[in-house]
């Protein structure tokens, strides 16, 4: 492996009190080079400086022009994916999240379908209200939502109350094939919850969407984490339709650090370097001395 990176040789003129001559003389050396040239002439700055420059940071920043994302970009383009990858825990978050950029939507939403569903949920209600994520919902899912035994039965039942009388005798009507003789709402409501399960799911299915969409707001909003039953490929599709990448990637922050990094690491390590330059110049210099000290001495011997 060889780096070729722009050293900052005024900096070595200054710290190894280089007479203008002699930094004409290293124009085109390695830093090993000058340092070993200047120690055989008894220069007593370059030994000090050799001893740093595998312990002090700061060195490392200010040599290498480490601050300079292109230098950073070089050294990480050198590397390969593993080592490319531990370095993405130690970003911000907000860096993470424009790493996304990357990505296509459609990769994108793929992705996201992975996450837990907890925070998938939370992503789209960054994108969407309550009111359009039920309105824009299938009818299946709002129906996988009603009859699932995760539901309390005793919740739909007390929602009912809420839907018109005539929606309710239309319910029953879908599942005896008999006109609705009660005229009562609470006793027709009694009639259904005496159904047997076949003929409840039935019940609650054979509603108007509209009423549909009634009822499955008001027990969604009683607990919020019924969203996590709808299907994953119905939420990602819904965002498909309606939002555009930059509103997606602006939504995604609400993921978790770790969820992100797992994204990222499907980048090809050029992309993937990119991300990374943004990390803090200090923390690179540290990771880069602690966890790759042989890109250290490729880069002092190239």
């Amino acid at each position: 492996m060889s780096i070729t990176i722009d050293t900052n040789l005024i900096y070595l003129q200054n710290r190894l009190n280089l007479s203008a001559e002699k930094l004409e003389m290293y124009q085109g050396k390695t830093i090993e080079e000058v340092l070993e040239a200047e120690t055989a002439a008894g220069n007593p700055l370059a030994v000090e400086l050799a001893n740093e420059l595998l312990t002090d940071v700061n060195l490392l920043i200010e040599i290498f022009k480490l601050a300079d994302p292109n230098n950073k970009f070089i050294i990480l383009m050198n590397m390969n994916e593993q080592q490319l990858e531990e370095f993405l825990p130690l970003m911000e978050h907000n860096d993470l999240v424009q790493g996304l950029m990357y990505f296509t939507q459609d990769k994108l939403l793929k992705m996201l379908e992975e996450v837990p569903p907890e925070q998938l949920v939370k992503t789209v209600f960054q994108l969407f209200s309550q009111e359009e994520v039920i309105q824009l919902m299938p009818e299946k899912q709002l129906n996988k939502l009603l009859t699932s035994h995760e539901l309390d039965k005793n919740k739909v039942l007390e929602h009912l109350k809420s839907i018109p009388p005539e929606y309710i005798a239309q319910m029953i009507e879908s599942v005896t094939g008999k006109e609705c003789q009660e005229e009562d709402h609470l006793n027709m409501i009694k009639q259904i919850s005496k159904f047997n399960p076949l003929q409840y799911k039935e019940a609650l299915t054979s509603m108007q969407t509209t009423q549909k969409q009634q009822l499955t707001l008001a027990l969604t909003k009683e607990n919020p984490e019924l969203y996590q039953l709808f299907d994953a490929r119905a939420y990602t599709n819904m965002i498909n339709n309606q939002k555009q990448k930059p509103e997606l990637v602006k939504a995604m922050t609400v993921l978790e650090d770790e969820e992100i990094i797992k994204m990222l690491g499907e980048l090809p390590n050029d992309l993937m370097s990119i991300v990374i330059t943004q990390l803090d110049t200090e923390v690179f210099a540290e990771h880069l001395m602690k966890k790759n000290p042989e890109i250290i001495a490729d880069l002092i011997v190239t």
